[in-house]
């Protein structure tokens, strides 16, 4: 089973995109807006070189900065 945690931000076009195409499988991950959660930006912050880049999704303890869809929506169909 994968862990999967998305970091996102309210108005993000490519966040938007990664939830329209794991839309089935959404509820699997932990969700957390870098906006309403100062520990989520600051993590953020420190796996992009101190830019708050989203969506940055972790994988099983990796980040991966706006991967593609398909990887986060393979983590997840095995969860």
């Amino acid at each position: 089973m994968s862990d999967v945690t998305i970091y996102w931000r309210p108005g993000c076009g490519f966040c938007a995109r990664l939830e329209d195409t794991i839309s089935a499988v959404r509820e699997r991950a932990t969700w957390r807006n870098i906006w309403e959660d100062d520990e989520a930006a600051a993590f953020v912050r420190s796996v992009n070189n101190g830019n708050e880049v989203v969506p940055t999704v972790v994988v099983d303890g990796q980040a991966h900065t706006n991967p593609d869809p398909g990887l986060v929506l393979a983590a997840l169909a095995d969860s």
